[in-house]
């Protein structure tokens, strides 16, 4: 089926400001509440959210085999069990809506003002009820650094880092949504003077990574070959995974991180869908030696998503500390996914996987405060004066990303949260 929702000629009749994430070609989904407690799945254009548990119910998604309430409920999770072939049908109707040539709608004013909705009017929730969240190791720069600096100049990659995908298991109950506030963790850890303390973490960092939202897989048993991955992949959002850099170090060896990673893992709120990604397909890195079969696939499998990270203090200064791109990763969602699910693991309808940091080459595109200021050994200098080795409290982290070409720019808004001091 073509996506035509993806037509860079279109023009929405809902304005769209200059350099917005949203043009009508993005078409991303989110869950939010109203000011009168109304739960509702949505989209968004311009600065305009639209209901589409209102649109169901008018008769606008006639023709399209959906249940009667999937979008009346309070998670994306039923949608997008629907399958790719729903998602794609659906895409292409609100774009056909809310295209200007296009009057079925438009004219019907007493229904635009149930439809539409200010920013200001609604509050954005957690997109799914994410069951299972994996995080992986999938920056060959990232991990090269952090070798480096524990290990020596010298440090080699794990024998098995260029072999398969390298992740842990991390804590879906603790993932929140962008703008929820992170209480600085506590935990174990080992002192300047060799004494194991347990203390709030001196060494709280940032991680700028990318997540992805799966659909169902097959039955447990079953693996999903590495061909058939991105009919499982329903989109993707920003994502923090938050690190106690001290906690991590002391807790790591012998199974991996643990207390310095579940306290909070902060995603933004929009869903960007992989059909919208689409026009933005790039090459991976070279993978040398070749992976095993099973994770082997030809072609443009990643995507040029450009990407940011800032510090606002609480002085209200912001300072973008880095810029990087997810076409960095050497491991693509497709081998990882295709890995993940290889020993027949199964998947279910809202799973978030965790692309892993997503470091560039050059230093300025290091994706955590670890790297930038390479483990306190070169702070970095914010626009207000002060200086940074790891997130200080009141400090808020801010996320950003968006795809560019010559015809249209496709974003996914911002991914913040800020830092309050430990519980006492």
């Amino acid at each position: 089926m073509q996506i035509t929702a993806n037509d860079p000629k279109r023009k929405s009749w809902i304005s769209v400001p200059k350099d917005c994430d949203f043009p009508i070609q993005n078409i991303p989904f989110g869950v939010f509440i109203t000011k009168d407690d109304i739960i509702t799945i949505g989209t968004r254009i311009g600065d305009k959210v639209i209901d589409l548990g209102a649109l169901q119910q008018l008769g606008y998604f006639k023709g399209i085999k959906l249940s009667d309430d999937v979008f009346l409920q309070d998670t994306l999770n039923d949608f997008i069990s629907h399958g790719r072939k729903r998602w794609r049908e659906v895409r292409n109707r609100i774009a056909d809506l809310f295209d200007v040539e296009n009057t079925e709608l438009q004219h019907h004013t007493e229904q635009v003002s149930l439809i539409l909705f200010d920013l200001e009017e609604i509050e954005m929730l957690l997109p799914v009820d994410i069951g299972d969240y994996t995080d992986f190791y999938s920056s060959i720069v990232h991990a090269e650094n952090a070798g480096k600096m524990f290990f020596g100049k010298d440090h080699h990659l794990t024998p098995n880092w260029k072999h398969l995908p390298i992740c842990y298991h991390g804590r879906s109950s603790s993932v929140i949504k962008s703008g929820t506030p992170v209480r600085r963790p506590k935990g174990q850890i080992l002192d300047e003077n060799g004494q194991v303390i347990y203390t709030a973490t001196r060494k709280l960092d940032f991680e700028l990574e990318m997540g992805y939202i799966t659909t169902d897989g097959y039955h447990l048993g079953e693996p999903i070959e590495i061909n058939e991955t991105e009919e499982h992949i329903f989109g993707m959002v920003l994502l923090n995974d938050w690190s106690a850099r001290d906690i991590q170090k002391w807790e790591t060896l012998p199974l991996g991180p643990y207390l310095s990673k579940n306290f909070a893992t902060t995603i933004s709120p929009w869903i960007i869908t992989m059909d919208a990604l689409e026009p933005f397909r790039t090459q991976g890195p070279i993978q040398e030696p070749k992976p095993l079969p099973y994770l082997q696939k030809s072609g443009k499998h990643t995507f040029d998503i450009q990407l940011s990270a800032s510090i606002k203090t609480e002085h209200d200064v912001e300072t973008e500390i880095c810029r990087t791109n997810f076409k960095h990763q050497y491991w693509t969602m497709n081998q990882q996914l295709a890995h993940h699910t290889s020993n027949g693991c199964n998947l279910r309808s809202g799973d978030l996987f965790g692309s892993g940091t997503i470091s560039a080459p050059e230093p300025s595109g290091y994706a955590t405060l670890l790297e930038l200021a390479w483990n306190e050994t070169k702070p970095i200098t914010l626009n207000d004066g002060s200086q940074r080795t790891f997130v200080q409290d009141y400090d808020m982290i801010i996320l950003k990303g968006f795809c560019a070409n010559d015809h249209v720019r496709i974003g996914f808004g911002e991914c913040y949260s800020k830092v309050l001091p430990a519980s006492k």
